[in-house]
C-alpha cells in the first residue's frame, strides 16, 4: 500500500522547471537585440531632432544617465555572449561589477528624472506628476536587479530576473519610438489609457518571456511570475498616481525642493 501511494505521488507531482533548453541561448540574445533596437529607435531620432532644433542642452544628469544606461546594456550583452560561449567563470567574475553598475543605474536614473523635471518646472512642458512613471521604472529595476543578484546561483531564475529588470527601463525608449505619440490620439487621457500607452510595448515583451517558458517547458518560472507581477503592479500604481491631484502637489513640492 505504501509503495502504491508513493508511486502515485510521484506520478502526479509536478516536474521541476527545466533548467536549460536548447533554445534558451537564442531566446535570450534575441531579447537583448530587441532591447537594443528599441533604445536606438527611440533615442537616436530624438537626439538628432534636439540637435537640429538648437534647443537648450540637456542637463548633465541626462548625459550621465545615457552613459550609465548604455553601459548596463553593453554589460548585459557581454554577459549574455559569455554564457552563450560557455565562459561561465568570467561571467560570474564580471557580475560583481554588474552589481555596482545596477546601483548607479538607480541613482543616476533618479537624478536625471528630478533634474529634467526641475528644468521644465514652470514651462509648458512641466508635468511633475509624470515623476511617478519615471521613478516607478527605477524602483522596478532596483527590486528586480537585487532579486537577480540574490538568485545568481540559480541560473534559470537569475537570467529571467535580469531580463525583466532591463525591460522595466524600456518604456521611455518604446514611447519615443511607437508609444505615446502614436497611441495618444487613439486612447485619450486617463490612468488606464496611460498604462496602455506607456507600458504596452514593454509588457508585451514581459509576457513573451512567460509565453516562451510555457512553450518550452509547459510551465512558467516562479521568478518570471514574481517579476512580471511586480512590474505590472508598479506600472498600474504609477499610472494612477499620474492622474492623482494629491500626488501632483507632492511631486511639484519635491521638484521645487530639488
Amino acid at each position: 500500500m505504501a509503495t502504491t501511494i508513493t508511486a502515485a505521488g510521484q506520478l502526479h507531482s509536478p516536474k521541476p522547471f527545466g533548467r536549460r533548453h536548447p533554445s534558451d541561448y537564442n531566446f535570450v540574445i534575441t531579447y537583448v537585440v530587441l532591447i537594443w533596437l528599441a533604445v536606438l529607435a527611440g533615442f537616436v531620432p530624438d537626439v538628432i531632432r534636439h540637435l537640429r532644433s538648437h534647443s537648450a542642452p540637456y542637463p548633465i544628469a541626462v548625459h550621465v544617465h545615457a552613459v550609465v544606461s548604455i553601459g548596463w546594456l553593453a554589460l548585459l550583452t557581454g554577459q549574455t555572449l559569455l554564457v552563450r560561449n560557455r565562459n561561465v567563470r568570467l561571467h560570474r567574475e564580471i557580475g560583481v561589477g554588474g552589481g555596482v553598475l545596477a546601483i548607479l543605474v538607480v541613482l543616476v536614473g533618479c537624478w536625471a528624472a528630478m533634474d529634467v523635471a526641475s528644468v521644465e518646472l514652470g514651462t509648458p512642458k512641466s508635468r511633475p506628476q509624470f515623476l511617478a512613471i519615471e521613478l516607478s521604472n527605477v524602483i522596478e529595476f532596483a527590486a528586480l536587479a537585487a532579486a537577480a543578484i540574490s538568485a545568481r546561483k540559480q541560473p534559470s531564475a537569475h537570467k529571467r530576473l535580469i531580463l525583466l529588470a532591463t525591460l522595466s527601463l524600456t518604456p521611455a525608449a518604446f514611447n519615443r519610438a511607437i508609444g505615446v505619440p502614436f497611441l495618444h490620439p487613439l486612447l485619450g487621457n486617463g490612468a488606464w489609457q496611460t498604462f496602455i500607452g506607456v507600458f504596452a510595448a514593454t509588457d508585451l515583451m514581459v509576457l513573451g518571456i512567460g509565453a516562451y517558458d510555457w512553450l518550452t517547458r509547459r510551465r512558467i518560472h516562479p521568478a518570471w511570475a514574481f517579476g512580471a507581477t511586480w512590474i505590472v503592479v508598479a506600472q498600474l500604481a504609477a499610472s494612477w498616481l499620474d492622474y492623482n491631484p494629491a500626488w501632483k502637489m507632492i511631486a511639484t513640492s519635491l521638484v521645487r525642493a530639488w
